[in-house]
Protein backbone atom coordinates (compact mmCIF):
# COMPACT_ATOMS: atom_id res chain seq x y z
CA UNK A 1 0.00 0.00 0.00
CA UNK A 2 1.27 3.03 -0.96
CA UNK A 3 2.18 5.61 1.83
CA UNK A 4 -0.14 9.10 1.77
CA UNK A 5 2.50 11.80 2.51
CA UNK A 6 1.04 14.23 4.64
CA UNK A 7 3.26 17.04 4.40
CA UNK A 8 3.26 17.31 1.00
CA UNK A 9 0.76 20.02 -0.47
CA UNK A 10 -1.65 19.14 -3.15
CA UNK A 11 -4.19 21.15 -5.03
CA UNK A 12 -6.70 20.62 -2.31
CA UNK A 13 -4.85 21.50 0.72
CA UNK A 14 -3.60 25.09 1.46
CA UNK A 15 0.64 26.17 0.96
CA UNK A 16 0.87 27.47 4.30
CA UNK A 17 -0.66 24.96 7.00
CA UNK A 18 -1.45 25.59 10.94
CA UNK A 19 -1.23 22.28 12.88
CA UNK A 20 -4.77 21.87 14.34
CA UNK A 21 -3.34 19.48 17.09
CA UNK A 22 -0.42 21.78 18.18
CA UNK A 23 -3.26 24.98 18.50
CA UNK A 24 -5.53 22.34 20.41
CA UNK A 25 -2.48 21.76 22.28
CA UNK A 26 -1.73 24.49 23.69
CA UNK A 27 -5.42 25.73 23.87
CA UNK A 28 -5.03 28.57 21.09
CA UNK A 29 -7.95 27.23 18.98
CA UNK A 30 -10.42 29.16 21.04
CA UNK A 31 -8.35 32.62 20.80
CA UNK A 32 -7.83 32.18 17.07
CA UNK A 33 -11.13 31.69 16.15
CA UNK A 34 -11.79 34.49 18.68
CA UNK A 35 -9.66 36.88 16.77
CA UNK A 36 -10.58 35.58 13.45
CA UNK A 37 -14.31 36.73 14.65
CA UNK A 38 -13.26 39.77 15.63
CA UNK A 39 -10.91 40.65 12.63
CA UNK A 40 -14.40 39.39 10.56
CA UNK A 41 -16.35 42.20 13.11
CA UNK A 42 -14.01 44.83 12.34
CA UNK A 43 -13.86 44.97 8.65
CA UNK A 44 -17.62 44.47 7.92
CA UNK A 45 -17.45 47.78 10.33
CA UNK A 46 -15.12 49.25 8.12
CA UNK A 47 -17.49 48.54 5.41
CA UNK A 48 -20.52 49.77 6.68
CA UNK A 49 -19.61 53.21 7.93
CA UNK A 50 -17.13 53.64 4.87
CA UNK A 51 -20.59 53.16 2.82
CA UNK A 52 -22.97 54.60 6.07
CA UNK A 53 -20.50 57.96 6.33
CA UNK A 54 -21.02 59.17 2.79
CA UNK A 55 -24.65 58.05 2.23
CA UNK A 56 -25.39 60.08 5.86
CA UNK A 57 -24.05 62.87 4.12
CA UNK A 58 -26.19 62.52 0.97
CA UNK A 59 -29.20 62.33 2.73
CA UNK A 60 -28.94 64.72 5.35
CA UNK A 61 -28.06 67.27 2.24
CA UNK A 62 -30.64 66.01 0.20
CA UNK A 63 -33.53 66.24 2.69
CA UNK A 64 -32.10 69.94 3.72
CA UNK A 65 -33.55 70.70 0.46
CA UNK A 66 -37.14 70.33 2.52
CA UNK A 67 -35.52 71.91 5.62
CA UNK A 68 -33.83 74.97 4.15
CA UNK A 69 -37.43 75.78 2.10
CA UNK A 70 -39.42 74.99 5.19
CA UNK A 71 -37.25 77.73 7.42
CA UNK A 72 -37.44 80.29 4.90
CA UNK A 73 -41.22 80.51 4.60
CA UNK A 74 -41.35 79.96 8.53
CA UNK A 75 -40.41 83.50 8.90
CA UNK A 76 -42.85 84.95 6.30
CA UNK A 77 -45.76 83.90 9.02
CA UNK A 78 -47.69 81.00 10.49
CA UNK A 79 -49.87 80.67 8.08
CA UNK A 80 -47.00 80.52 5.57
CA UNK A 81 -45.62 77.64 7.53
CA UNK A 82 -48.53 76.15 7.76
CA UNK A 83 -49.53 76.08 4.47
CA UNK A 84 -45.91 74.89 3.10
CA UNK A 85 -45.64 72.33 5.82
CA UNK A 86 -48.92 71.13 4.81
CA UNK A 87 -48.70 71.00 1.07
CA UNK A 88 -45.24 68.90 1.84
CA UNK A 89 -46.97 66.36 3.42
CA UNK A 90 -49.86 66.20 1.09
CA UNK A 91 -46.82 65.70 -1.46
CA UNK A 92 -45.23 63.12 0.29
CA UNK A 93 -48.27 61.45 0.84
CA UNK A 94 -48.95 61.55 -2.58
CA UNK A 95 -46.13 61.43 -4.69
CA UNK A 96 -42.69 61.30 -3.03
CA UNK A 97 -43.46 57.80 -1.09
CA UNK A 98 -44.87 55.91 -3.35
CA UNK A 99 -41.93 57.27 -6.05
CA UNK A 100 -39.31 56.00 -3.07
CA UNK A 101 -41.04 52.99 -2.45
CA UNK A 102 -41.30 51.77 -6.34
CA UNK A 103 -36.90 52.86 -6.68
CA UNK A 104 -36.38 50.88 -3.79
CA UNK A 105 -36.77 47.64 -5.68
CA UNK A 106 -33.43 48.68 -6.94
CA UNK A 107 -31.72 47.78 -4.31
CA UNK A 108 -32.76 44.21 -4.29
CA UNK A 109 -32.66 43.64 -8.07
CA UNK A 110 -29.50 45.80 -9.00
CA UNK A 111 -27.54 45.25 -5.66
CA UNK A 112 -27.80 41.37 -6.36
CA UNK A 113 -26.65 41.60 -9.92
CA UNK A 114 -23.92 43.30 -8.63
CA UNK A 115 -23.12 40.87 -6.16
CA UNK A 116 -23.19 38.21 -9.02
CA UNK A 117 -21.01 40.19 -11.09
CA UNK A 118 -23.97 40.89 -13.54
CA UNK A 119 -23.11 44.13 -14.12
CA UNK A 120 -24.49 45.37 -17.32
CA UNK A 121 -28.28 44.50 -15.61
CA UNK A 122 -27.33 47.22 -13.05
CA UNK A 123 -27.87 49.87 -16.01
CA UNK A 124 -31.11 48.15 -17.66
CA UNK A 125 -32.87 47.87 -13.99
CA UNK A 126 -32.35 51.56 -13.46
CA UNK A 127 -33.76 52.56 -17.02
CA UNK A 128 -36.46 49.99 -16.82
CA UNK A 129 -37.42 52.06 -13.08
CA UNK A 130 -36.69 55.79 -14.67
CA UNK A 131 -39.27 54.90 -17.33
CA UNK A 132 -42.11 53.03 -14.87
CA UNK A 133 -41.68 56.11 -12.77
CA UNK A 134 -41.95 58.94 -14.92
CA UNK A 135 -45.10 57.27 -16.23
CA UNK A 136 -46.40 56.85 -12.60
CA UNK A 137 -45.52 60.53 -12.24
CA UNK A 138 -48.13 62.04 -14.61
CA UNK A 139 -51.44 60.84 -12.69
CA UNK A 140 -49.58 61.90 -9.80
CA UNK A 141 -49.06 65.72 -11.00
CA UNK A 142 -52.67 65.48 -11.52
CA UNK A 143 -53.34 65.08 -7.62
CA UNK A 144 -51.02 67.93 -6.98
CA UNK A 145 -52.32 70.18 -9.18
CA UNK A 146 -55.63 69.36 -7.20
CA UNK A 147 -54.43 69.88 -3.59
CA UNK A 148 -56.29 72.94 -2.42
CA UNK A 149 -60.08 71.06 -3.32
CA UNK A 150 -58.41 67.70 -2.03
CA UNK A 151 -57.69 69.54 1.32
CA UNK A 152 -60.80 71.26 1.57
CA UNK A 153 -62.81 68.09 1.09
CA UNK A 154 -61.17 66.10 3.83
CA UNK A 155 -61.78 68.45 6.61
CA UNK A 156 -58.80 71.17 6.67
CA UNK A 157 -58.16 74.75 7.33
CA UNK A 158 -59.71 76.46 3.81
CA UNK A 159 -56.80 79.39 4.61
CA UNK A 160 -53.79 76.36 4.99
CA UNK A 161 -55.63 74.29 2.59
CA UNK A 162 -55.53 77.62 0.18
CA UNK A 163 -51.83 78.38 0.68
CA UNK A 164 -51.18 74.47 0.74
CA UNK A 165 -52.51 74.26 -3.00
CA UNK A 166 -50.42 76.87 -4.22
CA UNK A 167 -47.22 75.38 -3.14
CA UNK A 168 -48.63 72.01 -4.43
CA UNK A 169 -48.49 73.23 -7.70
CA UNK A 170 -45.32 75.15 -8.34
CA UNK A 171 -43.42 72.08 -6.43
CA UNK A 172 -45.01 69.72 -9.72
CA UNK A 173 -41.59 69.83 -11.51
CA UNK A 174 -40.05 68.40 -8.64
CA UNK A 175 -41.84 65.24 -8.51
CA UNK A 176 -40.49 63.96 -12.13
CA UNK A 177 -37.06 65.54 -11.03
CA UNK A 178 -37.24 63.26 -7.42
CA UNK A 179 -38.33 59.79 -9.11
CA UNK A 180 -35.26 60.05 -11.43
CA UNK A 181 -32.88 60.96 -8.57
CA UNK A 182 -34.27 57.87 -6.63
CA UNK A 183 -32.75 55.48 -9.40
CA UNK A 184 -29.45 57.19 -9.99
CA UNK A 185 -28.77 57.34 -6.57
CA UNK A 186 -30.08 53.52 -5.68
CA UNK A 187 -28.02 52.72 -8.77
CA UNK A 188 -24.50 54.50 -7.48
CA UNK A 189 -25.53 53.13 -3.99
CA UNK A 190 -25.56 49.41 -5.19
CA UNK A 191 -22.10 49.87 -6.96
CA UNK A 192 -20.53 51.48 -3.42
CA UNK A 193 -20.05 54.16 -5.32
CA UNK A 194 -21.26 57.45 -2.95
CA UNK A 195 -18.80 60.06 -2.41
CA UNK A 196 -19.82 61.55 -6.15
CA UNK A 197 -23.01 61.47 -4.30
CA UNK A 198 -21.68 63.50 -1.72
CA UNK A 199 -20.61 66.31 -4.03
CA UNK A 200 -23.91 66.73 -6.21
CA UNK A 201 -25.88 66.79 -3.18
CA UNK A 202 -23.72 69.51 -1.53
CA UNK A 203 -23.42 71.46 -4.62
CA UNK A 204 -27.46 71.53 -5.32
CA UNK A 205 -28.07 71.98 -1.09
CA UNK A 206 -25.45 74.97 -0.94
CA UNK A 207 -27.42 76.43 -4.50
CA UNK A 208 -30.47 76.22 -2.67
CA UNK A 209 -29.76 78.45 -0.02
CA UNK A 210 -29.10 81.45 -2.54
CA UNK A 211 -32.53 80.46 -5.00
CA UNK A 212 -34.33 80.20 -1.63
CA UNK A 213 -32.77 83.72 -0.35
CA UNK A 214 -33.60 85.25 -3.92
CA UNK A 215 -36.80 83.73 -4.60
CA UNK A 216 -38.36 84.07 -1.18
CA UNK A 217 -37.23 87.02 0.11
CA UNK A 218 -36.07 89.25 -2.83
CA UNK A 219 -38.32 88.53 -5.96
CA UNK A 220 -41.70 88.97 -3.98
CA UNK A 221 -42.99 85.45 -4.50
CA UNK A 222 -42.53 84.25 -1.07
CA UNK A 223 -43.62 80.92 -0.41
CA UNK A 224 -44.61 79.93 -3.83
CA UNK A 225 -40.67 80.74 -4.36
CA UNK A 226 -39.70 78.35 -2.02
CA UNK A 227 -41.34 75.70 -3.97
CA UNK A 228 -40.33 76.92 -7.36
CA UNK A 229 -36.36 76.74 -5.52
CA UNK A 230 -37.14 73.09 -4.76
CA UNK A 231 -37.67 71.78 -7.84
CA UNK A 232 -34.85 74.10 -9.40
CA UNK A 233 -32.22 71.73 -6.99
CA UNK A 234 -33.90 68.65 -7.85
CA UNK A 235 -32.88 68.80 -11.47
CA UNK A 236 -29.41 70.40 -10.78
CA UNK A 237 -29.15 67.25 -8.19
CA UNK A 238 -30.00 65.60 -11.17
CA UNK A 239 -28.27 66.20 -14.21
CA UNK A 240 -25.24 66.36 -12.01
CA UNK A 241 -25.19 62.49 -11.15
CA UNK A 242 -26.41 61.99 -14.79
CA UNK A 243 -23.79 63.21 -16.21
CA UNK A 244 -21.14 61.40 -13.59
CA UNK A 245 -22.99 58.14 -14.67
CA UNK A 246 -22.66 58.97 -18.61
CA UNK A 247 -18.79 60.25 -18.11
CA UNK A 248 -17.26 58.71 -15.28
CA UNK A 249 -15.14 55.20 -15.89
CA UNK A 250 -16.29 54.41 -12.90
CA UNK A 251 -19.89 53.56 -14.38
CA UNK A 252 -18.08 51.62 -17.58
CA UNK A 253 -19.48 48.49 -17.14
CA UNK A 254 -22.85 49.31 -15.48
CA UNK A 255 -24.04 51.72 -17.56
CA UNK A 256 -23.78 51.26 -21.45
CA UNK A 257 -26.17 53.23 -22.36
CA UNK A 258 -29.40 53.60 -23.23
CA UNK A 259 -31.06 49.86 -24.57
CA UNK A 260 -34.13 48.33 -25.18
CA UNK A 261 -33.98 45.60 -22.89
CA UNK A 262 -35.15 48.16 -20.43
CA UNK A 263 -38.48 47.71 -21.63
CA UNK A 264 -38.48 43.99 -21.32
CA UNK A 265 -39.28 42.20 -18.04
CA UNK A 266 -41.16 45.47 -16.38
CA UNK A 267 -43.85 42.86 -14.58
CA UNK A 268 -40.47 41.43 -12.78
CA UNK A 269 -39.82 45.05 -12.00
CA UNK A 270 -43.19 45.93 -11.10
CA UNK A 271 -43.48 42.39 -8.91
CA UNK A 272 -40.36 44.26 -6.29
CA UNK A 273 -41.38 47.86 -7.09
CA UNK A 274 -45.43 47.44 -6.09
CA UNK A 275 -44.78 45.26 -2.66
CA UNK A 276 -41.72 47.97 -1.70
CA UNK A 277 -44.21 51.09 -2.66
CA UNK A 278 -46.68 49.87 -0.71
CA UNK A 279 -44.34 49.20 2.09
CA UNK A 280 -42.41 52.57 2.09
CA UNK A 281 -45.73 53.81 1.74
CA UNK A 282 -47.59 52.55 4.60
CA UNK A 283 -45.46 53.74 7.03
CA UNK A 284 -44.59 56.91 5.75
CA UNK A 285 -48.48 58.13 4.89
CA UNK A 286 -48.67 56.89 8.81
CA UNK A 287 -46.40 59.96 9.53
CA UNK A 288 -47.63 61.99 6.77
CA UNK A 289 -51.07 61.40 8.65
CA UNK A 290 -49.73 62.58 11.48
CA UNK A 291 -49.39 66.55 10.06
CA UNK A 292 -52.97 66.24 8.34
CA UNK A 293 -54.54 65.31 11.87
CA UNK A 294 -52.89 68.21 13.87
CA UNK A 295 -55.05 70.29 11.32
CA UNK A 296 -58.43 69.25 12.83
CA UNK A 297 -57.31 69.91 16.68
CA UNK A 298 -57.97 73.25 18.35
CA UNK A 299 -55.59 75.71 16.82
CA UNK A 300 -54.66 74.32 14.06
CA UNK A 301 -52.08 76.91 12.78
CA UNK A 302 -50.21 76.46 15.94
CA UNK A 303 -50.49 72.45 16.44
CA UNK A 304 -49.30 72.08 12.43
CA UNK A 305 -46.95 74.19 12.44
CA UNK A 306 -45.06 72.65 15.51
CA UNK A 307 -46.10 69.05 13.95
CA UNK A 308 -44.43 69.82 11.19
CA UNK A 309 -41.28 70.85 12.72
CA UNK A 310 -41.12 68.13 14.70
CA UNK A 311 -41.56 65.75 11.63
CA UNK A 312 -38.62 67.96 9.78
CA UNK A 313 -36.71 67.38 13.27
CA UNK A 314 -37.63 63.65 13.10
CA UNK A 315 -36.70 63.23 9.68
CA UNK A 316 -33.09 64.98 10.04
CA UNK A 317 -31.84 62.85 12.71
CA UNK A 318 -33.78 59.70 11.02
CA UNK A 319 -30.50 60.31 8.19
CA UNK A 320 -27.69 59.11 10.31
CA UNK A 321 -29.97 55.31 10.76
CA UNK A 322 -30.46 55.79 7.27
CA UNK A 323 -27.47 56.20 6.20
CA UNK A 324 -26.82 52.71 7.99
CA UNK A 325 -29.69 51.20 6.68
CA UNK A 326 -28.80 51.96 3.34
CA UNK A 327 -24.68 50.43 4.32
CA UNK A 328 -26.62 47.41 5.31
CA UNK A 329 -28.99 47.06 2.41
CA UNK A 330 -26.20 47.16 0.05
CA UNK A 331 -24.09 44.56 1.61
CA UNK A 332 -26.64 42.29 2.44
CA UNK A 333 -28.27 42.38 -0.99
CA UNK A 334 -24.46 42.34 -2.44
CA UNK A 335 -23.78 38.97 -0.06
CA UNK A 336 -26.83 37.15 -1.02
CA UNK A 337 -26.04 37.95 -4.70
CA UNK A 338 -22.53 36.80 -4.43
CA UNK A 339 -23.93 33.69 -2.50
CA UNK A 340 -22.30 34.43 1.26
CA UNK A 341 -25.19 33.97 3.69
CA UNK A 342 -23.02 34.19 6.70
CA UNK A 343 -21.69 37.27 5.66
CA UNK A 344 -25.03 38.90 4.96
CA UNK A 345 -26.22 37.69 8.98
CA UNK A 346 -23.16 39.44 9.98
CA UNK A 347 -23.55 42.69 8.21
CA UNK A 348 -27.31 42.34 9.93
CA UNK A 349 -25.90 42.13 13.31
CA UNK A 350 -23.37 44.99 13.15
CA UNK A 351 -25.47 47.66 11.95
CA UNK A 352 -27.60 46.76 15.11
CA UNK A 353 -25.24 47.66 17.40
CA UNK A 354 -23.76 50.58 15.46
CA UNK A 355 -28.37 52.17 15.89
CA UNK A 356 -28.23 51.49 19.22
CA UNK A 357 -25.29 53.69 20.13
CA UNK A 358 -26.21 55.91 17.58
CA UNK A 359 -29.87 55.93 18.90
CA UNK A 360 -28.72 56.92 22.22
CA UNK A 361 -25.97 59.35 21.17
CA UNK A 362 -28.52 61.52 19.03
CA UNK A 363 -31.71 60.91 21.49
CA UNK A 364 -29.28 62.64 24.26
CA UNK A 365 -28.55 65.60 22.25
CA UNK A 366 -32.08 66.10 20.89
CA UNK A 367 -33.07 66.65 24.65
CA UNK A 368 -30.04 69.21 25.36
CA UNK A 369 -30.99 71.55 22.51
CA UNK A 370 -34.59 71.11 22.88
CA UNK A 371 -35.24 75.12 24.18
CA UNK A 372 -33.62 76.45 21.03
CA UNK A 373 -34.27 74.87 18.71
CA UNK A 374 -37.43 76.17 17.74
CA UNK A 375 -35.82 79.48 17.07
CA UNK A 376 -34.20 77.79 13.62
CA UNK A 377 -37.77 77.35 12.18
CA UNK A 378 -39.86 80.64 13.86
CA UNK A 379 -39.91 83.61 16.11
CA UNK A 380 -43.39 82.73 17.86
CA UNK A 381 -42.62 82.06 21.31
CA UNK A 382 -45.40 79.50 21.40
CA UNK A 383 -44.20 77.65 18.99
CA UNK A 384 -40.52 77.33 20.19
CA UNK A 385 -42.28 76.25 23.76
CA UNK A 386 -44.06 73.66 21.76
CA UNK A 387 -41.31 72.74 20.17
CA UNK A 388 -39.20 72.39 23.55
CA UNK A 389 -42.17 70.08 24.62
CA UNK A 390 -42.24 67.84 22.44
CA UNK A 391 -38.35 67.07 21.96
CA UNK A 392 -38.12 64.41 24.68
CA UNK A 393 -40.73 62.26 22.93
CA UNK A 394 -39.07 63.02 19.71
CA UNK A 395 -35.92 61.44 21.31
CA UNK A 396 -37.54 58.41 22.28
CA UNK A 397 -39.18 57.86 18.94
CA UNK A 398 -35.87 58.18 17.37
CA UNK A 399 -34.28 55.38 18.99
CA UNK A 400 -37.08 53.36 18.14
CA UNK A 401 -37.22 54.30 14.37
CA UNK A 402 -33.65 53.70 13.86
CA UNK A 403 -33.92 50.50 15.32
CA UNK A 404 -36.69 49.54 12.75
CA UNK A 405 -34.97 51.36 9.75
CA UNK A 406 -31.61 49.33 9.88
CA UNK A 407 -34.16 46.31 10.24
CA UNK A 408 -36.43 47.39 7.43
CA UNK A 409 -35.27 49.70 6.70
CA UNK A 410 -37.25 52.11 7.42
CA UNK A 411 -38.07 54.08 5.17
CA UNK A 412 -38.58 55.30 7.45
CA UNK A 413 -38.55 57.63 4.94
CA UNK A 414 -35.68 58.16 2.61
CA UNK A 415 -36.91 60.75 4.31
CA UNK A 416 -39.98 61.64 6.08
CA UNK A 417 -41.24 64.74 3.89
CA UNK A 418 -39.51 63.58 1.07
CA UNK A 419 -37.77 60.41 1.72
CA UNK A 420 -38.56 58.71 5.05
CA UNK A 421 -39.68 55.38 4.93
CA UNK A 422 -37.72 51.64 3.83
CA UNK A 423 -37.28 48.75 5.09
CA UNK A 424 -33.87 47.95 4.01
CA UNK A 425 -32.52 44.99 5.26
CA UNK A 426 -35.94 43.19 4.12
CA UNK A 427 -35.60 45.48 0.43
CA UNK A 428 -32.32 43.67 0.57
CA UNK A 429 -33.69 40.08 0.52
CA UNK A 430 -36.73 41.36 -1.34
CA UNK A 431 -39.36 40.77 1.71
CA UNK A 432 -40.93 44.06 0.51
CA UNK A 433 -44.16 41.69 1.23
CA UNK A 434 -43.74 40.63 4.97
CA UNK A 435 -42.64 44.69 5.42
CA UNK A 436 -45.76 45.72 3.95
CA UNK A 437 -48.08 44.15 6.58
CA UNK A 438 -45.72 44.66 9.01
CA UNK A 439 -46.69 48.22 8.18
CA UNK A 440 -50.24 47.67 8.34
CA UNK A 441 -50.39 46.29 11.53
CA UNK A 442 -47.89 48.58 13.10
CA UNK A 443 -49.22 51.82 12.53
CA UNK A 444 -53.09 51.09 10.95
CA UNK A 445 -53.84 48.88 13.57
CA UNK A 446 -51.85 50.29 16.60
CA UNK A 447 -50.12 53.79 15.58
CA UNK A 448 -53.26 55.87 13.94
CA UNK A 449 -55.90 54.35 15.97
CA UNK A 450 -54.27 55.11 19.48
CA UNK A 451 -52.64 58.36 18.13
CA UNK A 452 -56.60 59.62 17.80
CA UNK A 453 -57.60 58.20 21.10
CA UNK A 454 -54.52 59.87 22.79
CA UNK A 455 -55.12 63.24 20.73
CA UNK A 456 -58.92 64.22 20.54
CA UNK A 457 -60.35 61.35 23.27
CA UNK A 458 -58.07 62.25 26.49
CA UNK A 459 -56.90 65.74 24.44
CA UNK A 460 -53.32 65.02 24.98
CA UNK A 461 -53.35 67.32 21.42
CA UNK A 462 -50.12 66.96 19.20
CA UNK A 463 -47.95 65.17 22.20
CA UNK A 464 -50.68 62.59 21.80
CA UNK A 465 -50.05 61.79 17.87
CA UNK A 466 -46.68 61.37 17.95
CA UNK A 467 -47.40 59.26 21.67
CA UNK A 468 -48.91 56.61 18.93
CA UNK A 469 -46.24 56.89 16.27
CA UNK A 470 -43.74 55.38 19.48
CA UNK A 471 -46.25 52.73 20.15
CA UNK A 472 -46.48 52.17 16.23
CA UNK A 473 -42.82 51.99 16.18
CA UNK A 474 -42.44 49.52 19.03
CA UNK A 475 -44.44 46.80 17.62
CA UNK A 476 -42.65 47.48 14.52
CA UNK A 477 -39.30 46.73 16.12
CA UNK A 478 -40.08 43.79 17.72
CA UNK A 479 -41.67 42.21 14.68
CA UNK A 480 -38.99 42.63 12.13
CA UNK A 481 -36.48 41.77 14.98
CA UNK A 482 -38.51 38.49 15.38
CA UNK A 483 -38.59 38.40 11.81
CA UNK A 484 -34.40 38.83 11.03
CA UNK A 485 -33.92 36.50 14.28
CA UNK A 486 -35.62 33.63 12.09
CA UNK A 487 -34.07 34.28 8.45
CA UNK A 488 -32.87 31.62 6.79
CA UNK A 489 -29.91 32.97 5.15
CA UNK A 490 -28.80 30.40 3.32
CA UNK A 491 -32.15 30.27 1.60
CA UNK A 492 -32.48 33.95 0.76
CA UNK A 493 -28.70 33.47 -0.72
CA UNK A 494 -29.96 31.15 -3.41
CA UNK A 495 -33.27 32.82 -3.70
CA UNK A 496 -31.03 36.06 -4.35
CA UNK A 497 -29.20 33.87 -7.31
CA UNK A 498 -32.16 32.52 -8.75
CA UNK A 499 -33.61 36.36 -8.52
CA UNK A 500 -30.18 37.64 -10.23
CA UNK A 501 -30.21 35.04 -13.28
CA UNK A 502 -33.85 35.15 -14.02
CA UNK A 503 -33.87 38.48 -15.01
CA UNK A 504 -30.86 38.32 -17.40
CA UNK A 505 -33.35 36.04 -20.00
CA UNK A 506 -34.61 38.37 -22.49
CA UNK A 507 -38.51 38.13 -23.02
CA UNK A 508 -37.96 37.23 -26.26
CA UNK A 509 -36.08 34.36 -25.82
CA UNK A 510 -38.95 32.54 -23.67
CA UNK A 511 -40.88 30.73 -25.32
Amino acid sequence: MERKDHNKPTLSTPLIQVSEENRLDNGNDKNYRNSFKRKEILEEVKRQLWLAGPMISVSLLQFCLQIISLMFVGHLGELSLSGASMATSFCSVTGCSLLMGMASALETLSGQSYGAKQYHMLGIHTQRAMFVLLIVSLPLAVIWANTEPILIAVGQDVAIAAEAGRYARVMIPSLFAYGLLQCLVKFLQTQNIVFPMVVSSGVATLLHVLLCWALVLKSGLGSRGSALALSISYWINVIFLALYIKFSSSCAKTWTGFSREAFQNILTFLRLAIPSAVMVCLEMWSFEMIVLLSGLLPNPELETSVLSITLNTAATVWMIPFGLSCAVSTRVSNELGAGRPEAARLAVCVVMAMAITEGLLVGLVLILIRDIWGHAYSNEIEVVKYVAAMMPILAASNFLDGLQCVLSVRSTAEIVLGSLVILRNARGCGWQKIGAYVNLGSYYLVGIPLAVVLAFVLHIGGKGLWLGIILALAVQVFCLLTITIKTNWEQEAKKATERVYDSTIPVDTVS
